[in-house]
């Protein structure tokens, strides 16, 4: 069983910067695709970013992130770099692993580490 663990949240003003890391127990056919995902205040959970393991190959399905987002990946570590920061970007983000392709669907994603908070202030 794939097992993830997330951490590099915190508190940070408008425009700043954070890197969230999720650790991987191990790469297999259930983690095809390593997503992140956030759930705001109040709101439901979305897709933020994905990455397929063996290729490289990125996926950002919320438009709001492009270009201050980065998901990437090194040895059994998924990275989430989030530049300009917002206070909408305020969320709990998740770490998730899929056997399928990537989507912003988080039935599509079959484990899921504990969360990590990133709270924005003005």
């Amino acid at each position: 069983q794939v097992q993830l663990m997330e951490s590099g949240g915190g508190s940070v003003q408008a425009g700043g910067s954070l890197r969230l890391s999720c650790v991987v127990s191990e790469y297999t056919y259930a983690t095809h695709c390593m997503g992140w995902f956030r759930q705001p205040p109040g709101k439901e959970r979305e897709g933020v970013a994905g990455i397929y393991i063996n290729s490289g190959s990125t996926y950002y399905p919320d438009s709001s992130v492009k270009g201050r987002f980065t998901i990437s990946r090194a040895k059994n570590t998924v990275y989430l770099q989030m530049n300009s920061l917002k206070q909408q970007d305020t969320a709990m983000y998740y770490c998730a692993a899929s056997y399928y392709e990537c989507t912003a669907n988080e039935a599509d994603f079959s484990y899921w580490g504990q969360g990590t908070q990133v709270t924005v202030s003005a």
